[in-house]
């Protein structure tokens, strides 16, 4: 069973309070019986026997250990339902705006500057720290989900997505992903469209038409984390402002970058980050306007993204689907049109949740007939690891990750 003592360490606790104090209030400020979640397992991870654990590892190495170490002792002063919401609420925002100035600093910095794992692996030593502890109120199963669930958006950039009001300023809304199939020495991956979103966010971009402002935020590879509406949160709030664009991003495939024609209604049932599996047509998100599409075709100018040179990837147009003659048993996988009346079964991204953003987001945008706003999906090359399986990192890794977010800054731009 992993411990609170075992995700921060009682020694980081004492940095901030005697010793005496720390002991006593961790032993009565956390439950360390109670389970979590398969995600934040992992946070006990390593790479060779008895080696440290790859998660706590990275986020010493970004400086934001002392952010953890600070929540894990302040959480436990919190006497206030509603002081414990805001508390939560604006650490998970604060969280979030380190990892994007850290990832756009001027400065150098002491770990690679684009490494996207610090602030993931962060969250989840704080959201165990949420799920094990014991407030001095009552709180419900259901009031201590809701908790979990604000700090975690904000602290995947959906506090912090206001666009300025300058006039004359086009707004681009994106989101990425944080790393997935994380068993095994893979704990160490990263995702680049994950790290792609953070030097996006706040960015403003000059191009030959004008200046082009960026929100962007960082999804979970969870079912349930889309079930409960985390797509439809960050891109509905963007459609308050009146963007001119949406553009979701994922890993996709070795060598290339991918513009998805095709978004599809549905869920082919690959394991999540909690081993949870989901199969069947993309449900709703309460409270959203939500059309029944089976498909939703790009709008994305993509000739515009392949011509404009970004390099050094290969940019493509994908066309591919597939969609079901018999449902559950029989596909028809083609580039053409899909068949009116016909159930979708994959689009050009396949059926797992970077399909199921490009498909959320765009419903969304059908919903609120924003039909001015561009919206599609861009698949970025998948990102290796380091050569040394014993290795957190190494020059080549780091470069290809840099090599693959500024391509896709540069074709944000173009869009």
């Amino acid at each position: 069973m992993k411990t609170i003592a075992g995700l921060v360490g009682l020694t980081a606790l004492a940095l901030t309070l005697s010793p005496a104090v720390a002991h006593a209030q961790d032993a009565n400020c956390y439950d360390t019986s109670v389970p979590l979640t398969v995600e934040e397992q992992r946070l006990d991870d390593t790479l060779v026997t008895s080696g440290p654990a790859v998660g706590p590892s990275l986020v010493r190495l970004a400086g934001f250990d002392g952010r953890v170490t600070d929540f894990t002792a302040r959480l436990c002063r919190q006497v206030v339902p509603k002081q414990a919401q805001q508390f939560v609420e604006r650490e998970g925002n604060a969280l979030w705006k380190a990892a994007v100035a850290r990832a756009q600093s001027t400065t150098p910095v002491t770990h690679d500057a684009y490494d996207d794992r610090p602030l993931y692996w962060a969250r989840l030593q704080l959201s165990s720290a949420l799920r094990q502890w014991k407030p001095r109120f009552a709180i419900s199963p259901a009031d201590r989900a809701t908790l979990i669930q604000k700090f975690d958006w904000a602290s995947r950039g959906l506090s912090d997505s206001a666009f300025p009001s300058r006039p004359g300023v086009r707004k681009v809304a994106v989101t990425g992903f944080d790393p997935f199939q994380l068993t095994g020495v893979n704990v160490r991956r990263a995702n680049p469209a994950g790290a792609a979103a953070l030097q996006l966010d706040g960015r403003e971009i000059s191009t030959p038409t004008g200046k082009v402002v960026l929100q962007a935020a960082v999804l979970p590879v969870l079912w349930g984390g889309f079930d409960e509406g985390v797509v439809e949160r960050f891109y509905g709030l963007a459609l308050e402002q009146k963007p001119d664009a949406f553009v979701t991003i994922s890993q996709g495939r070795p060598g290339r970058f991918d513009v998805e024609r095709w978004a599809a209604r549905w869920r082919g049932g690959f394991a999540d980050n909690n081993n949870v599996n989901s199969y069947g047509s993309v449900p709703n998100a309460a409270g959203w306007p939500q059309p029944g599409n089976e498909f939703i075709e790009t709008t994305l100018p993509f000739q515009k993204m392949i011509d404009a040179g970004t390099g050094p990837f290969a940019v493509n147009y994908n066309p591919a689907f597939c969609e079901w003659v018999v449902v559950g048993s029989q596909q028809s996988c083609r580039t053409d049109q899909p068949t009116p009346g016909r159930t979708a079964a994959s689009g050009g991204g396949g059926d797992y949740l970077s399909n199921e953003s490009m498909y959320r987001a765009n419903r969304l945008r059908i919903g609120y007939g924003a039909t001015n706003v561009l919206g599609g999906h861009l698949h970025t090359p998948v990102l290796g690891q380091p050569a040394d399986p014993a290795a957190l990192t190494d020059p080549a890794f780091e470069k290809q990750r840099r090599d693959i977010a500024d391509q896709v800054k540069a074709l944000v731009s173009v869009v």
